[in-house]
């Protein structure tokens, strides 16, 4: 008596493999990638809604007056500069050069004690609201007025 071993050929076992592959990974390929659209969007709703938040901040610029008698600075951060200075006023944000790499947050410690000199403040005055990890900042100064800030700001756009 002999056995007969059900022995399938290889072409044959191939494709039984190839197909259940393709099946598995096409399946949870689309079941990740909405979820992962989905973040995306609800991350770019998040900043948007952020950004115009404040519809009086929009009208305004670069330099924001709030209603906690405080004035939010719009930074566009430039760390690895030679020196520190001021770079220019634009419509959305106050262009500045640091000089300190962005490396364990030496960068932001520079821009606020730089902006507290600028200012004339004290460096307790000066605090940075949002975008510790980002080159877009918000500084926010307090027992400034706008038009002070933006006047001081203005003098030493051509010093720098």
């Amino acid at each position: 008596m002999s056995i007969v071993s059900p022995m399938k050929s290889a072409s044959e076992i191939c494709q039984r493999v190839s197909i259940y592959s393709v099946s598995y990974f096409s399946s949870t390929a689309t079941s990740k990638m909405p979820a992962k659209k989905q973040k995306k969007t609800e991350k770019g709703m998040s900043l948007a809604a952020a950004d115009t938040g404040t519809s009086k901040g929009d009208s305004e610029g670069a330099v924001v007056a709030n209603s906690n008698s405080t004035v939010a600075i719009k930074v566009l951060a430039k760390p690895g500069a030679k020196f520190n200075s001021i770079t220019g006023i634009g419509e959305e944000r106050v262009g500045i050069q640091i000089a300190a790499p962005p490396v364990d947050g030496e960068a932001n410690t520079v821009l606020v004690k730089y902006l507290s000199k600028v200012l004339g403040v004290r460096k307790t005055d000066v605090s940075l609201d949002k975008g510790s990890r980002s080159r877009q900042k918000v500084v926010v100064v307090s027992g400034m007025d706008r038009q002070s800030v933006l006047d001081k700001l203005g003098s030493q756009v051509d010093n720098g």
